[in-house]
């Protein structure tokens, strides 16, 4: 769906959220491009998002984040930022398996944790499961690695909270290290190999294997992000990580998003959907034209892609552009959704 009440709208003219049609579409083509979707609030919804990621096996969520010059920052550096967000779509507490407090498949999970696996937890707990599997981390690493070695980008880092869940998100990052080592040894060496050799840079044909503890990385994409190309990561730390790292080139009106499996790719904007400015011609459409931008990338079509990005970096120099920068930028004139589009049709065919 186009408009943003695309949740609803389904509901109103289908009777189903997420029309059968549409999940057949999708899979038939494998190629879409889609916009926020409203997920009716309570009643026992499952996120229309993660609905699809699900269904359709998209288990990477793929971001990348990186600065157009005049969108306003809130660092002194944005332009230093420059990153590729790999983040694991299935599991981790996102797998949705949690049991509410007081109910009696809670107390059920609780007394046998307590009775049998010697865990003392308190009878008012509420519990949820975190999963982590070799099979889901692996195939998420996988792209990443691939996706760098195609790219030429310098780095991979793996980003964990492996010093607390050793058995979790620790497992996460040795799994990735052993496809690095397993299956690409040709093409990757690791930080640690990289520093006994010496050299200060390998040669251009391999990419560098690294790994941080989830807080100190929010900490060094701020202090030091051009050490940082490629990051893959859990659900929930790729989940904050993607959102501050967009806070950090102008917001997420302007960051481009997939989720890709190993047949289907959904390209969307990361934003969330806003039901109160639909039909109002208001908002950024950055974030999904830069969405299409990553999807003529990932069919091939790449001097379109480059079109698309300079089309928007020319346009966004320009100073016309939607209300939520123009409030932010000096001297900008703010103007419509449409127009901003027409200024990047404009910037696009002067190029």
């Amino acid at each position: 769906g186009s408009r943003s009440r695309s949740g609803s709208e389904a509901w109103d003219r289908y009777g189903e959220w997420l029309p059968s049609d549409t999940l057949e579409a999708i899979a038939a083509y494998t190629v879409a491009i889609k916009g926020p979707l409203t997920t009716p609030v309570g009643g026992g919804y499952r996120s229309l998002n993660v609905s699809l990621r699900q269904q359709l096996n998209l288990y990477a969520c793929i971001r990348p984040v990186r600065y157009f010059e005049g969108v306003p920052s809130p660092v002194k550096r944005p332009g230093d930022l420059d990153i590729v967000i790999f983040r694991e779509n299935t599991e981790d507490v996102y797998a949705g398996i949690e049991w509410r407090e007081g109910t009696e498949k809670c107390r059920k999970v609780l007394s046998f944790l307590n009775r049998e696996m010697g865990t003392e937890l308190p009878d008012d707990a509420a519990l949820g499961i975190k999963t982590m599997s070799a099979t889901a981390s692996k195939r998420l690493v996988r792209k990443a690695i691939r996706y760098a070695i195609e790219k030429q980008k310098e780095s991979v880092t793996f980003v964990h909270k492996g010093n607390i869940m050793k058995y979790t998100e620790g497992a996460f990052k040795e799994w990735g290290y052993q496809v690095a080592k397993e299956e690409f040894p040709d093409y990757t060496i690791t930080e640690d190999e990289l520093k006994k050799s010496g050299v200060a840079l390998p040669s251009k044909s391999k990419v560098v294997i690294k790994d941080r503890i989830a807080d100190s990385m929010f900490q060094q994409l701020l202090t030091r992000p051009r050490e940082y190309s490629v990051l893959a990561t859990p659900n929930l730390n790729g989940d904050y990580l993607s959102d501050a790292a967009a806070a950090q080139t102008g917001g997420l009106g302007m960051a481009p998003g997939a989720n890709i499996g190993d047949v289907v790719a959904l390209f969307e904007a990361t934003h969330g959907s806003a039901p109160v400015y639909a039909g109002q011609d208001k908002v950024n459409p950055g974030s999904l034209i830069l969405s299409g931008a990553m999807m003529f990338e990932y069919l091939g079509w790449l001097e379109v892609t480059d079109l698309i990005v300079e089309g928007v970096r020319r346009a966004i120099q320009r100073k016309h552009v939607t209300y939520d920068l123009a409030r932010q930028l000096e001297g900008a004139v703010e103007v419509k959704c449409s127009e901003f589009a027409q200024s990047i049709i404009q910037e696009i065919r002067a190029v």
